[in-house]
């Protein structure tokens, strides 16, 4: 059996990502992320990495472009307001074909807002966020060990299609401990990057990292290019876990902390005879639309669990194609909605549709 270490999840990211290679991070302190910078500070010196607090959210992300551009694997971590001072420059990582891990451990706005959790960053996170037309793969860890994990996985996938990767997690994911254990990720993979601005050694030509185009059928096709691309990532890279789906005739949708939450809802509904499932999509972009389209005509009801307003609702929506009622159960603000709150609005939903 593997060894497992009780880790907080912020160290768990930090450890995952020395793991996997990552040399390099920069960054900036906030609140509830900041653990992830102090465990970097203390472990890339010993490893003959590079460990920086830029002067500046904006600094911290224009250097990631830097070292990216190198052809190394890199990382910076925030939390809400300080990842919306960095969209410009992941908006050039993305306009520059660079790959990079960013780390957004959210927490409540908008504004300052407040330290507690929140997942009130998913349209931020994957409708883009920066300026232009790009996407980034999101990936969204519901436990310290999937934290771990996600970040070994948004390296890998960064370097294959050549695009930023977000672990999006929550405040909670953050500071939460649990048993960990990384012994089965030893043999990391590696990705050859010719287009690296590495230096020639006068055996090839001067590759440039850029993502300027005054051309505009140029830039018409580099864009159109990106999204075959983004196909590709589509068809091959989406992740989701589906529980009780085979008989379900409620459905919960939530990722995060907020799966972690409806799970337990879900397992008390089913002793009470409800017939509710949960579909959790792990990658937020690209959406798992396709079992939410497979089970919609299936269903009487969706309801989807957010620490937000409602904004992965409107995703879940697009998915069923009108197939059936999709409401929204949620707290906002750093609240965090508990099983008996989603138990019962399970309850007055199986009572509305089944009498």
């Amino acid at each position: 059996m593997a060894d497992k270490v009780l880790m907080k999840g912020n160290e768990a990211i930090a450890e995952a990502a020395i793991i996997a290679g990552c040399r390099h991070y920069f960054g900036y302190p906030i609140t509830p992320q900041t653990e992830v910078a102090a465990y970097m500070a203390k472990k890339m010196p010993k490893i003959g990495g590079t460990f920086l607090q830029a002067e500046s959210e904006i600094a911290a992300i224009s250097m990631v472009y830097g070292v990216s551009s190198a052809g190394y694997r890199v990382m910076t971590s925030s939390s809400s307001p300080g990842i919306s001072l960095k969209q410009e420059g992941i908006s050039y990582l993305a306009g520059s074909d660079l790959p990079a891990l960013i780390v957004n451990v959210q927490r409540g706005g908008p504004g300052l807002g407040g330290i507690q959790p929140s997942q009130s960053d998913y349209f931020q996170a994957t409708k883009g966020g920066g300026h232009g037309d790009y996407h980034l793969i999101v990936l969204a860890p519901a436990s310290v060990q999937e934290m771990a994990e996600l970040t070994i996985k948004g390296f890998d996938l960064a370097d294959k299609y050549r695009m930023p990767t977000m672990l999006l997690a929550d405040g909670t994911m953050g500071q939460m401990m649990e048993p960990v254990s990384l012994d089965e990720y030893s043999d990391i993979k590696t990705f050859d990057k010719p287009w690296a601005t590495n230096g020639t050694k006068m055996n090839r030509e001067h590759n440039i990292t850029n993502s300027l185009s005054l051309v505009p059928e140029e830039l018409e096709q580099l864009n159109i290019a990106r999204y075959e691309r983004y196909k590709i990532v589509e068809e091959n890279e989406t992740m989701y876990e589906e529980y009780y789906m085979d008989d379900a005739e409620i459905c919960i949708a939530a990722f995060g902390i907020a799966a972690r939450v409806s799970l337990h809802a879900v397992e008390k509904a089913r002793k009470e005879g409800i017939k509710v499932g949960m579909i959790r999509p792990i990658t937020l972009w690209p959406f798992p639309s396709a079992p939410f389209k497979k089970a919609a005509p299936h269903l009487k009801h969706i309801m989807s669990v957010e620490l937000s307003m409602g904004q992965m609702i409107e995703d879940v929506k697009l998915a069923c194609e009108c197939c059936c009622p999709v409401t929204l159960c949620n707290r906002v603000g750093g609240m965090i909605p508990d099983p008996l709150q989603v138990l019962e609005r399970i309850k007055e939903v199986n009572k509305e549709v089944n009498g």
